[in-house]
């Protein structure tokens, strides 16, 4: 029975059909069996939580709380994030840098990998068995890549898209960080304390640089919570991941420790970040000859040779061709 089976898979699908079959119904066993495996047990606490709920002892809490679709993924934590506390330090950062602030951020993230890997899997295989029932054969190598090529792109595509981010968001915090400083220093000297001078900016910044203002927001509200001042700046220098922005940090923390002005810490500072805007100009601007270059060599010269040289040609062509 097993040989009439393999030879008939063999007969529609080609040489690699049982492999094919075993590989489908793997995938199959797979998704049916995910479920129960991932199945997380009750934490006690949970129960206890539910119990209080139903007495009615955390009913006002239970109504001011919502819970949102990420919220769902909970019981799958365990195999959804990173067990290693450093490993999930790291991706939480990261989260927060792109500028997701959500609890459920890293957990998402990883679920979204997983789900876009193993979907991009499902049509590669598919698109690879129709393929080989339309064409006939295919080379092992040609079915290995249509397969394993999307399941890979699906799979860090949002570890791009989140890198990505990342990169925009800093690149919007550098270009406004002078104009910010500026903002602050005129507030400062102006008389108000630097609590008021922060929250200001916030406000005032929130057209142009709307993730430059999201971060001197939030310093506002933690100082206004009662976090200490130096916590709360070391805090943003670390969320935001700018070396000029830890520098500023590092002035600003080194002003309040050692009792010197901070008008005068932010005046020196912000004429260092216009001189740093400007050289930043001018790198750029010393860049672009050389990057022109490459579009000149391929855009240009071949038409302008084209023009100079091929008139001459042709005529030399021609004579040849008529002698």
């Amino acid at each position: 029975m097993l040989t009439n089976i393999n030879a008939l898979l063999t007969e529609k699908l080609g040489p690699l059909g049982p492999v094919m079959v075993l590989l489908g119904l793997a995938v199959v066993l797979v998704a049916v069996a995910l479920p129960t495996i991932l199945q997380k047990r009750t934490d006690p606490l949970d129960k206890l939580k539910q119990q209080r709920t139903a007495m009615g002892i955390a009913a006002g809490d239970a109504q001011l709380r919502t819970r949102s679709a990420a919220d769902k993924l909970e019981k799958y934590a365990a195999y959804l994030e990173p067990q290693d506390q450093q490993e999930m330090s790291a991706a939480r950062l990261t989260m927060l840098r792109a500028g997701y602030r959500s609890k459920n951020a890293v957990r998402t993230y990883y679920f979204a990998k997983l789900t876009l890997g193993l979907g991009a899997l499902a049509l590669g295989l598919l698109y690879t068995m129709l393929l080989k029932s339309q064409r006939g054969d295919l080379p092992t190598q040609t079915m290995i890549l249509y397969t394993i090529l999307p399941a890979a792109a699906g799979y860090y595509m949002p570890q791009y898209w989140v890198q990505r981010r990342l990169q925009t968001r800093q690149a919007e915090i550098l270009a406004g960080f002078a104009d910010a400083l500026d903002l602050m220093l005129v507030c400062v000297e102006a008389g108000q304390s630097l609590d008021q001078s922060i929250n200001r900016v916030a406000q005032e910044m929130r057209a142009g640089y709307p993730a430059l203002a999201e971060e001197f927001e939030m310093v506002a509200q933690e100082v206004k919570a009662g976090k200490e001042r130096v916590q709360v700046l070391k805090d943003m220098s670390e969320r935001v991941g700018v070396a000029d922005v830890s520098s500023f940090v590092t002035t600003l923390v080194q002003s309040a420790t050692f009792g010197t002005s901070i008008s005068e810490a932010l005046r020196v500072y912000s004429a260092e970040m216009r001189d740093k805007r400007v050289m930043r100009a001018e790198e750029k601007a010393n860049v672009l000859p050389t990057k022109l270059t490459l579009g000149t060599m391929m855009f240009t010269l071949p038409p302008l040779m084209l023009i100079l040289i091929g008139p001459s040609i042709y005529g030399i062509a021609t004579q040849l061709g008529g002698g």
